[in-house]
């Protein structure tokens, strides 16, 4: 899975998330969204894993540098990532997941953390791919 296709399922999720937080669900049970957050959720896990691996690889593909500063922050992404994971995986053995608690894990530091990183290294990688467009032309 690429980074971009990574980014994109997360941040789809946070945004289901914060529609079916909003709707006043007490479980997951008996309604379309509430059949759709497992489904939001286990797309974010599967982006999450390997997450940091995948975007240590596009900056190799991409030849960043320094590359020391890449790794610092990959080292960042991983712990973020690491740590939404944990959050993510406890929300989905619940029995039931509610409105309150998907408004919980919306307000995770954690989760909330990991959407910064990924805006911050997608920013990144697209200056960087505009620069090297730009020293081609």
């Amino acid at each position: 899975m690429e980074i971009k296709e990574r980014c994109n399922a997360i941040e789809e999720c946070y945004e289901f998330m914060l529609g079916y937080a909003a709707q006043g669900l007490s479980s997951d049970r008996d309604s379309h969204s509430g059949a759709q957050i497992r489904e939001f959720l286990n797309g974010a896990v599967k982006a999450l894993n390997d997450l940091a691996q995948s975007c240590v690889a596009a900056v190799r593909e991409a030849d960043l540098e320094p590359a020391e500063k890449y790794q610092a922050f990959f080292d960042v992404l991983n712990r973020d990532a690491r740590d939404s994971l944990a959050a993510i995986e406890l929300v989905l053995v619940q029995p039931a997941i509610s409105s309150q608690l998907v408004d919980n894990l919306n307000a995770s530091i954690h989760l909330r953390a990991l959407l910064t990183d990924l805006f911050l290294i997608d920013e990144v990688l697209k200056s960087q791919r505009q620069s090297t467009n730009l020293m081609v032309v």
